[in-house]
């Protein structure tokens, strides 16, 4: 009986450490070469890193990417916390029609599924008409935090829909059989429901905007350049370099770092939160 289970996991085993090792290798050879010998440095070493954290231009890129990153997830997590709310009160199975139902949901999923490359065309001609016509909207963080919002907000938005859709109806007509309007139910109700999913939306978005090359690169002024931009230039300019490969580590350290902690924390949520079984 067990050997059916057995011939299972040796077959999804064989076919996952192919697609591990082809996920984590480029990770992997990143941070070995940003420990690699430099001029005046044999031998492995941290160098690399060094040069990385005194030089001013990565740390001027660091803090754009830092600030773009959380304003825009801000916003992104108010304005998609609101799309998932009335994605989830007008989904099309309640019957809502094309125009409150479906096209909303198009809209959503459409800034998704475009090609960023698309989008971020989109953009820079849309930014330069308003700039020519009015004298707003010149190229920079602004530009850039737009654009970001605008690929952030659906994200959060399907995250919320997705914690909102499992809900009971129930609990939203309970809170106004309890003579609770619909601010206050959004308040004392909502919110609460759907924090894990702000929270897991919320680093989803910063995770997009200092990922984000294409879209950036359209929107981007000349004293706005962000890690992606940076790193693009530099390894146009000199190729790869231990420096380069130092800055992908830390990025990656750091992404792992926000996963492990979100993952710690909401498992220790769940703990505390978990109602003792009655002997």
């Amino acid at each position: 009986m067990n050997a059916v289970p057995r011939r299972i996991r040796r077959v999804l085993a064989g076919i996952s450490l192919p697609v591990y090792l082809l996920l984590y290798a480029p990770l992997s050879v990143i941070a070995i070469f940003s420990f690699a010998p430099s001029l005046g440095h044999p031998g492995p070493n941290l160098a690399a890193y060094g040069m990385l954290l005194n030089d001013p231009e990565v740390l001027a890129a660091l803090r754009r990417s830092l600030t773009l990153a959380i304003g825009s997830a801000v916003l992104g997590t108010m304005l998609g916390t609101l799309m998932g709310f009335g994605l989830s009160r007008f989904r099309p199975a309640k019957g809502g029609g094309f125009w409150v139902g479906t096209l909303p949901s198009l809209i959503i999923y459409l800034p998704i599924i475009m090609p960023s490359l698309v989008f971020g065309i989109s953009e820079l001609i849309f930014f330069n008409f308003v700039h020519e016509y009015t004298g707003l909207l010149s190229a920079g963080l602004l530009t850039m935090g737009i654009a970001h919002v605008t690929f952030q907000a659906p994200y959060v938005a399907l995250v919320v829909y997705a914690r909102l859709a499992g809900l009971d109806p129930n609990l939203f007509e309970a809170s106004q059989d309890l003579y609770a309007n619909a601010v206050k139910s959004f308040v004392f109700l909502t919110i609460p429901v759907v924090r894990p999913a702000l929270i897991g939306g919320f680093l989803l978005a910063i995770t997009l905007s200092i990922d984000d090359f294409t879209i950036s690169f359209f929107t981007a002024g000349p004293g706005s350049v962000t890690l992606p931009i940076y790193i693009y230039s530099a390894i146009a300019r000199k190729g790869s370099s231990p420096e380069i490969n130092a800055l992908g580590s830390l990025m990656i350290a750091t992404v792992i770092g926000v996963a492990l902690l979100y993952y710690f924390v909401t498992r220790h949520r769940e703990r505390s939160t978990r109602i003792p079984a009655v002997a």
